[in-house]
């Protein structure tokens, strides 16, 4: 049996070796942006900033 290759998880196509797991450099910079602007998230509690910064110093100590 063999394996089927997976499509591009942005636009289904079929994925290139060079921009593997995608099929193109546009949609490699599609999935980045959605990094930055918050399209993704990952599972977890809230965190308050000022509880970041607190821990951020004093590893700093």
């Amino acid at each position: 049996m063999t394996k089927s290759a997976k499509p591009c998880p942005i636009c289904k196509r079929a994925r290139t070796k060079e921009f593997t797991p995608f099929c193109s450099q546009r949609c490699k910079d599609r999935d980045l942006a959605q990094w930055f602007g918050d399209g993704y998230a990952v599972p977890g509690e809230p965190v308050d900033p000022e509880q970041i910064a607190r821990i951020d110093w004093e590893s700093q100590e």
